[in-house]
């Protein structure tokens, strides 16, 4: 046994263990986009004054470790709160991979009273679901079930309200079978099957959950396409008869929606978690310090910090004025293969092909969909942007980099949470969300050959 010296406390830890699966033993969850491969280097610690990577260093002497603080992540609802207690209340959570909002929920009043947010510490396993499958599939599902619950007891608790009937959760498949101690190994392997996809009603406490006396999970259409997307579905507008409109949903992974009164159609594009900085040389989560906005040669920082990296929206805007500017070509080579974008941080030619490769999965995903269905972009109606950046996206640049077609650019809406709304909305209104599920047919583009095709061609960058 060796001695690890963290925060002037001392552990115990046994010889040869890896540093970063006992942090989570000592209350520390350190963020392993790359799921502890060694290759995202966002685990770097302070092992006695000596810079590590928590994922790859094992304890053999007594250490002292120092880890670098993290914030939270910024995450904006965009939901009207009318802060006024009733009698009959129910909570609402989106559960994000990345953030968890939890609502206060009058049903009274059908509004949310108050939303907190917090960073999901499951990002201590990992940056997308895929390495939080894997982890699940290596070590079990009780872990990560109860680093998340802990997290959403903190969050109800600190809403200080007697018992109330009901969680209603909303989230991605496989966030929905963590939180409830479901394996869900079975999604990471062909044939991706989850272990369920209907709503699911469970008494709290079987669940860890204080503070509520039973939980509902809303359904989900897909192993890929979960109940977060059916609320965000439940929020939007219909488009008028013989339109449709599209919903795409940006987080770690890219959940589309082509959708009539009649028709719905949906798919995952495998961006995987660029937009959230995870595989970008400089990228970071929306914490302080985090560059959200770039224009002529400007950065602009959450909290007005000194710059430490990129978030999501800043990297569209680096990349297009990079475009503009013509030090990227069409290709995405960049002659200079660094670009200082503020004193520290940079942008490099490994971080431009990585984006190429996020951006040109979700619009060729979008283009499958709109091919299948026979749909031209004069019949879109509307196209609902919303995921963790929504909010401050730069939908011009978005288009410039070729995240959206060009010919839908007029019809985008931005919205901040559909998910949470959405949920929100079935909670207060308990209209019949199976209906939609059934109507949703899912496209699996990794066997579709006019999606290889479009993924290709949108690797490129439009030309000036």
């Amino acid at each position: 046994m060796h001695k690890v010296k963290l925060r002037d406390k001392a552990y115990l830890v046994p010889e040869g263990a890896s540093l970063s699966e006992v942090l989570p033993k000592m209350q520390e969850h350190m963020e392993h986009p790359c799921g502890g491969r060694g290759t995202c280097k966002k685990c770097l610690v302070h092992v006695n004054g000596k810079e590590e990577l928590a994922c790859q260093y094992r304890i053999y002497s007594d250490i002292t470790v120092e880890i670098p603080e993290a914030g939270e992540i910024v995450s904006e609802t965009g939901i009207q709160t009318s802060e006024r207690l009733t009698d009959d209340l129910c909570f609402v959570l989106d559960l994000g991979t990345t953030t968890l909002a939890l609502a206060l929920v009058s049903l009274n009043d059908q509004c949310a009273i108050g939303i907190k947010t917090s960073t999901n510490p499951q990002r201590a396993f990992g940056a997308d679901i895929m390495t939080r499958i894997d982890f699940c599939h290596r070590y079990g599902v009780q872990e990560l079930q109860n680093v998340l619950v802990d997290e959403i007891n903190a969050l109800i608790h600190s809403f200080a309200v007697p018992q109330v009937e009901r969680l209603y959760v909303a989230g991605n498949t496989t966030m929905l079978h963590l939180l409830l101690g479901v394996d869900c190994s079975s999604i990471g392997v062909a044939p991706y099957m989850p272990v369920f996809l209907d709503k699911k009603r469970v008494i709290a406490k079987e669940a860890g959950i204080r503070g509520v006396q039973s939980i509902e999970s809303l359904p989900s259409i897909a192993s890929f396409v979960g109940a977060d997307l059916v609320a965000g579905l439940n929020c939007v507008e219909m488009p008028e008869a013989g339109k449709y409109s599209l919903l795409v949903d940006l987080g770690t992974n890219a959940e589309i929606l082509l959708f009539s009164e009649d028709s719905i159609l949906c798919t995952a594009a495998a961006a995987g978690p660029c937009f959230e900085g995870a595989n970008i040389s400089c990228g970071m989560s929306a914490t302080d310090g985090a560059i959200y906005a770039y224009a002529n040669g400007v950065a602009a920082t959450i909290g007005d910090a000194p710059a430490k990296g990129i978030c999501g929206t800043g990297l569209f805007d680096i990349i297009a004025e990079l475009l503009q500017n013509e030090a990227v070509d069409a290709t995405g080579f960049m002659e200079d293969e660094v670009f200082q974008v503020a004193p520290g941080v940079q942008l490099t030619q490994g971080d431009v092909r990585q984006f190429q490769l996020a951006k040109a999965a979700v619009c060729a995903g979008i283009q499958t969909l709109l091919q299948k269905q026979g749909v031209t972009y004069d019949q879109i109606e509307k196209v609902y942007i919303s995921g963790g950046f929504s909010a401050k996206i730069n939908l011009a640049n978005a288009v410039k980099t070729g995240l959206i077609p060009e010919e839908l650019e007029t019809k985008c809406v931005c919205i901040n949470n559909s998910c949470l709304q959405g949920a929100v909305r079935y909670a207060c209104e308990q209209n019949n969300l199976n209906a939609l599920v059934e109507r949703a047919v899912y496209v699996d583009l990794s066997s579709d050959s006019a999606f290889t095709d479009l993924f290709v061609s949108n690797m490129l960058f439009a030309e000036e």
